[in-house]
């Protein structure tokens, strides 16, 4: 599937649930893990695992197998692998905590860190 096929995917199942403050982080040029996170707030543990799982359901349903589910257990922050996407699930609380969007939004690109050790 190709990525924006997949992105609405991943932006329709979590809307289908009522996901709060979604937000898309292109990070293909800061990592070759992945080249898009998705990054939703839940309103509670049951909201996140569900929200996560709707997610899942989308992506089998379109034969996309994800690669790895991280945190069902907790559910105060779910992972969801899709390969190319990742898509975050968490409480407003976990998600200002580990302020991933600005976290990913700080790093150096490859060529910036590449640019800074060639003069050295």
């Amino acid at each position: 599937m190709h990525n924006d096929s997949l992105k609405t995917l991943v932006v329709d199942a979590l809307e289908d649930l009522k996901a709060k403050d979604v937000a898309l982080l292109d990070v293909s040029r800061l990592t070759s893990v992945t080249d898009l996170m998705v990054v939703a707030s839940g309103t509670s543990t049951r909201h996140v695992a569900a929200l996560a799982d709707s997610v899942i359901e989308k992506a089998k349903a379109n034969d996309i197998q994800p690669l790895g589910v991280e945190g069902q257990s907790g559910s105060d922050w779910v992972l969801v692998d899709l390969g190319d996407i990742v898509v975050h699930v968490m409480l407003p609380e976990t998600r200002q905590l580990y302020d991933l969007e600005r976290l990913w939004a700080d790093l150096p690109s490859d060529s910036e860190l590449q640019q800074g050790h060639s003069g050295a």
